[in-house]
């Protein structure tokens, strides 16, 4: 019986295509293209995350107020005296100080002692707490944030409620509700940005700025007379410059 030789197998090298090559090279051009996208938004995702935490800190206020019945507040910190590192971000809620009855213990007065209900929170690293943008009526852009001493600030209440802890001392910033949830300065706005400051000043020898890749990175939101909060949904709507330096 004859046999046939099996033709030798040739041997085959393996390669990438040039379209394969293309598909790959544009593959990763996409991956580095969102990853770049992804990078430069890290500010965003921290201006969000603060006007989130800030909208629950004024609905804690607002509940305050009506659970209570008692006239409340948002506090944000201005110029800590011994802190500057937390200016223009640390907030905190408070109401109005009582006697050993319950009732309000100033019922007259336009600046009553605030007792301090929660240890309130921080904004995100890099953000800041506008005062040159917020506004007491945002519609008319007028006038100033009002603010109050840590002197008016107290741990519990009654005629001999302790002070608050050196870190909370100096100068806040102040948004009021009265006994019924109602805010005070209806239309009022809260607006905070991304940015950098030297923490070891205060906010007032130290600004925050803005940096490079966040000349409009802001957000915030406008606080209705019942209390509610409308965000923000553009720089347009918060009154922005085209580019922002300091804020």
């Amino acid at each position: 019986m004859k046999t046939h030789p099996q033709p030798a197998k040739a041997n085959h090298c393996s390669a990438f295509s040039l379209v394969e090559l293309l598909v790959v090279i544009a593959v990763i051009t996409m991956l580095m293209t969102l990853g770049s996208i992804g990078l430069s938004n890290l500010g965003g995702k921290g201006i969000a995350g603060g006007v989130s935490t800030a909208e629950a800190l004024f609905d804690e206020a607002h509940t305050n107020a009506v659970s209570r019945n008692l006239r409340s507040a948002v506090l944000i910190a201005k110029t800590l005296t011994n802190n500057p590192a937390d200016d223009l971000r640390r907030i905190v809620v408070a109401y109005e100080d009582t006697n050993e009855y319950g009732e309000p213990a100033q019922p007259n007065s336009p600046a009553p002692n605030w007792v301090l209900s929660s240890r309130g929170a921080l904004l995100p690293e890099k953000t800041f707490f506008s005062e040159k943008f917020s506004k007491p009526d945002h519609s008319s852009g007028g006038g100033t944030i009002p603010t109050v001493s840590h002197s008016k600030l107290k741990l519990s209440p009654g005629p001999s409620g302790s002070s608050v802890r050196e870190a909370y001392m100096g100068e806040w910033f102040i948004y009021e509700f009265n006994s019924q949830g109602i805010s005070t300065t209806p239309g009022a706005s809260f607006i905070i940005g991304g940015g950098a400051r030297a923490v070891t000043r205060s906010s007032t020898e130290a600004p925050p700025r803005t940096t490079g890749s966040a000349k409009r990175d802001f957000g915030g939101f406008v606080i209705w007379r019942n209390g509610r909060t409308s965000v923000f949904r553009s720089p347009e709507q918060m009154g922005l410059p085209a580019t922002v330096t300091e804020f």
